[in-house]
């Protein structure tokens, strides 16, 4: 069946102009509008990317951006330059049609909300109102007829004071090293690093003391909240890890979900445990929810599905120091022992049992 006003939008990655993988479902939290060209015909694509430039000024990738999908053959490759803010153009060889069910023929437009979920659809004959229509559309955080509130858990007194300088003390005396995040390349799940991407310095915690001290805070104060909330025992961690957001050098996490590799398939819920207070800026936000920010007091937890679209913005003054792990359980554990095979060494490390109570 053919999607639907309401239908969630698939997840796809498509190569672009400047990223040969780029995850479509990255860019939510905006209204997105997805021109679909790879069936049509040269004059048809013509024809559809001098609409979409008429219509350039709507796309600022604040509220709303353009996205067009031409064919992935040499004729077009490189052919129409990005235009930023607002406007990108990825290819497809037919795969990301076929997922969206549009078949050949002529150009299919698709608006999406910014939980990426479908709002409207139109053939060429009413492409021209749909992005009209644009104009009429509610702010981002008000596309739901209500402000909308990302489905996190917000825990204050996980880590105590003392414990949290414990933490700072040992980050400093070690010293951090720049942290990179996971992609997958060629079915393999790497570590990769971009300054545009992401600018975080860590220290991974191998002191036997501290992560025996972590992990028990975690099993008597956070698993069983999250038990509560989601219906969900964790029983693993993966990493120990002290992270720094730094004003100096504009530390942020740009958008991002925790487990779309087959390397960090396993995980399940992620934690960020802020453990100071000293700084401005360096705030989580889930894009898909609205433009609300959310900072836990120090010690505090934000408990969040690594499946939900978030970041952590810039931080302006001072320093941020957070310790952020993963949370799975037993079955999620197979599934990374599985996938073992398609990480590179280098990558990550095995989780450690929480112990129960």
């Amino acid at each position: 069946m053919a999607l639907l006003t309401g239908d969630p939008f698939p997840s796809f990655r498509a190569p672009g102009n400047s990223n040969p993988n780029y995850a479509f479902d990255s860019a939510a939290g905006r209204y997105l509008v997805l021109a679909v060209l790879s069936g049509a015909s040269d004059a048809e694509i013509a024809a559809a990317t001098a609409l979409a430039a008429r219509h350039r000024a709507k796309f600022d990738d604040d509220s709303r951006s353009f996205f067009g999908l031409l064919p992935d053959r040499p004729q077009w490759r490189g052919r129409l330059p990005d235009a930023m803010p607002g406007v990108r153009w990825l290819y497809d060889s037919g795969a990301v049609r076929e997922l969206i069910q549009v078949p050949d023929g002529p150009p299919q437009w698709i608006v999406i909300d910014p939980s990426m979920r479908v709002l409207a659809c139109a053939g060429p004959d009413r492409a021209e109102e749909l992005l009209a229509g644009l104009d009429h559309l509610p702010p981002p955080d008000r596309h739901a007829g209500v402000a909308s509130h990302a489905p996190v858990l917000i825990l204050p007194r996980i880590f105590e004071p003392g414990f949290c300088q414990v933490l700072i003390d040992h980050y400093d005396r070690m010293g951090g090293q720049e942290s990179g995040f996971m992609r997958e390349v060629d079915g393999v799940t790497r570590l990769m690093t971009d300054p545009n991407h992401k600018k975080r310095s860590d220290v991974l915690i191998e002191d036997q003391q501290l992560v025996t001290a972590a992990r028990a805070r975690i099993a008597r104060r956070l698993v069983p909240e999250i038990k509560k909330a989601f219906q969900y025992e964790a029983t693993r961690i993966e990493r120990y890890l002290v992270a720094t957001y730094d004003a100096a050098t504009g530390g942020y996490f740009r958008p991002h979900r925790d487990n779309t590799t087959k390397g960090t398939a396993h995980r399940r819920f992620a934690v960020s445990i802020n453990l100071n207070h000293d700084f401005d800026g360096g705030d989580l936000r889930f894009p898909e929810y609205g433009a609300t920010t959310l900072r836990p007091p120090p010690g505090g937890a934000v408990v969040f599905s690594c499946s939900l679209l978030h970041e952590a913005t810039p931080v302006t003054r001072g320093r941020r120091y957070a310790f952020l792990p993963f949370l799975y359980d037993e079955a999620a554990a197979r599934v990374r022992e599985e996938n073992l095979k398609f990480l590179d060494p280098t990558g990550l490390r095995q989780g450690t049992p929480v112990p129960a109570e």
